[in-house]
């Protein structure tokens, strides 16, 4: 099962989740509000609506909620307090030091396999805590979080979150002519905990091959990596030729 992770743009982090979560919510909010004046709103006769001001922008939420419990956690050593697994992900809504010198969370990237890859800042974390020892400490979590999607940055192609489904991948056992075939010899773990293999993503080895990084998703599905935010160093991919990545009828 892929698991969600979160990693960490500027250091490469990964803060893996205990389990995945069993609904996710999207909400979308467009850059439309009531327009004002100096005085408050505008007002005028026979409106049936207010008038509207298009910003532009607006935001794109995400809401999770994540199980976390000690007596099923992977862990050689027994941990006594739940808190110790969900602390990561609490100080990803904690202010650091910004370039500017202003405070500002974290830039993470919330990763789902090959179906989730999305740039943003957690902006508010809840946490529900039960089974209690004597001593207090907590055994279980229900942990709700709130992620604003964020521009990706000027050097990043954007990631879509999903495929069209009318594009159509080849079987990886595909036997492509050698004249056809491209291969990509990965330099660096993405994602990896140095952060020193944060260029080799899928999504940049897509646009440096199809000129554009919405291809990634396919060499993912073609070459077999179930996780796209850990390819291991000196992995050899398979570039298949666009022409194979055909349209449905």
């Amino acid at each position: 099962m892929e698991r969600v992770a979160f990693l960490l743009e500027d250091s490469g982090q990964r803060l893996p989740c205990m389990l995945n979560p069993e609904s996710l919510v999207q909400r979308r909010r467009a850059g439309v509000r009531p327009s004002r004046s100096a005085g408050g709103l505008l007002t005028g006769a026979r409106m049936a609506d207010d008038p509207l001001l298009y910003t532009g922008g607006g935001t794109t939420e995400l809401e999770l909620e994540l199980l976390f419990d000690v007596s099923i956690a992977d862990s050689p050593v027994p941990i006594p307090d739940v808190r110790d697994l969900t602390r990561p992900l609490w100080e990803l809504s904690e202010n650091g030091v910004g370039e500017d010198g202003f405070g500002r969370p974290p830039t993470v990237r919330f990763v789902w396999g090959t179906s989730w890859n999305i740039r943003g800042v957690v902006v508010a974390v809840a946490e529900r805590l039960e089974c209690f020892t004597p001593e207090g400490s907590p055994g279980r979590s229900w942990l709700r979080m709130r992620l604003l999607r964020v521009a990706e940055a000027p050097d990043r192609p954007e990631i879509p979150a999903s495929v069209p489904s009318t594009l159509q991948v080849p079987p990886p056992e595909t036997e492509i002519p050698p004249e056809q075939l491209q291969v990509h010899e990965v330099l660096g773990g993405s994602g990896g905990e140095s952060g020193s293999g944060l260029s080799e993503r899928l999504d940049v080895i897509a646009r440096r091959y199809y000129s554009n990084p919405l291809f990634w998703k396919h060499l993912a599905l073609f070459n077999n990596v179930d996780d796209p935010t850990h390819i291991p160093s000196g992995l050899t991919l398979r570039i298949p030729p666009l022409s194979m990545l055909k349209q449905s009828p």
